[in-house]
């Protein structure tokens, strides 16, 4: 931990992993948060490691040097999920606070594991998304809380995306644990506990009606080769939430690359249009209920005000509440708590999935505070 010239403390951080998503990460954790101290980078490429490294003026290390460092008080993980429980458990056991990319890990019971090591060794456990935390959905939040909605009913979104071209350019996709629910659903019902907390039972239809794509860049040395795409592309899913809402999921990885998400909150005195959970702003709409005691009323759209100023790409938010957290003593709002019951929750689709029958969860979370500036 150090204390800048201004007074303020941060948090020294280490970055497992150089592909793509750091780039957003790191450059917002170092340009906009101050509770961060950015060090050093690792990856199991090492030359990517390296690239970054020289890019941002941080030093490439071994995850052993970064782990021994003692200016280092928490790890952010940016590796595809299959990584998360080893490297998490590592860092933990090094005394380091966690924050990692979604999902937490590709299994509740690795995922137990690790926050109960996390409680025993007393530290920090976070996991995106930290979408939840944009000015989108703080301001449906907010709507919720105020009572614009009325008797909040239910909740409802539907996006696709492109596995044809996905599948292809990102070949961690392929891997165990990177289908549709839990490389991209979660942030759908990250979005969703986090406006009406925790779910208590789902069930879904769950395809992998393309178990193999074709290898479409001209670049790769595979092109135009059959590549093996084991996991779920399509599910459709049905929620109860512990509140009593219900909800619908469906998501179409068969489909457009153009995400044409559509994102409803629905209450007996209106509803909310939502965008794309992945995204951190955009506008938040509602539209009040024609019908009131006094008759029918002519109501028109109401694009509704930010409730904090996080509406572009804030990826490293989560970390810094985190950070934020941790110096004053308090939960974080992105924490292991949430993300386990978010995973048990998509598990539970595929279990149901395979089964063929409702999942009653297990776990619970508490909404997390909202956030204003």
């Amino acid at each position: 931990m150090i204390t800048r010239e201004n007074g303020q403390k941060a948090l020294g951080v280490g970055v497992i992993g150089a592909g793509m998503i750091s780039d957003i990460y790191i450059s917002n954790m170092i340009s906009k948060f101050e509770n961060l101290e950015v060090y050093s980078i690792t990856s199991k490429h090492m030359e990517h490691a390296k690239e970054k490294a020289a890019k941002y003026g941080l030093a490439a290390v071994s995850l052993e040097e970064m782990l021994a460092d003692p200016r280092i008080d928490m790890v952010v993980v940016l590796t595809p999920v299959g990584s998360h429980a080893e490297l998490i458990t590592a860092a933990l056991n090094a005394g380091k606070h966690v924050y990692t990319e979604k999902t937490i890990t590709d299994s509740t019971e690795s995922a137990a594991k690790l926050l109960k090591l996390a409680a025993e060794k007393k530290l920090y456990l976070g996991s995106a998304p930290d979408t939840f935390l944009g000015s989108a959905l703080q301001t449906a939040r907010k709507a919720i809380e105020d009572g614009l909605l009325g008797e909040v009913t239910s909740i409802s979104a539907t996006a696709n995306r492109c596995n044809d071209v996905l599948q292809t350019f990102f070949g961690f996709l392929r891997e165990p644990g990177a289908g549709i629910l839990f490389d991209y659903a979660v942030y759908y019902m990250t979005a969703m506990v986090s406006l009406l907390g925790p779910v208590a039972r789902t069930a879904a239809f769950v395809r992998t009606p393309y178990p193999q794509h074709r290898n479409i860049d001209p670049k790769s040395p595979d092109f135009g080769k059959m590549m093996d795409t084991p996991n779920e592309s399509q599910v459709s899913a049905i929620l109860q939430f512990a509140c009593g809402c219900t909800g619908t999921l469906q998501l179409n990885a068969d489909s457009n690359l153009k995400d044409q998400a559509r994102f409803f909150v629905y209450g007996t005195k209106g509803m909310l249009t939502l965008t794309d959970p992945n995204q951190f702003g955009n506008d938040v709409v509602y539209l009040a209920n024609e019908y009131s005691e006094e008759g029918m009323r002519d109501t028109k759209p109401e694009i509704l005000p930010p409730a904090n100023s996080w509406s572009e790409n804030s990826r490293g938010i989560g970390p810094s509440e985190m950070a934020d957290a941790i110096l004053s003593g308090r939960k974080n709002r992105a924490n292991g708590e949430m993300a386990y019951h978010v995973l048990e929750v998509l598990e539970g689709m595929l279990q149901s999935g395979k089964d063929g029958c409702f999942v009653e969860l297990k776990s619970g979370c508490e909404k997390p505070a909202a956030l204003s500036d």
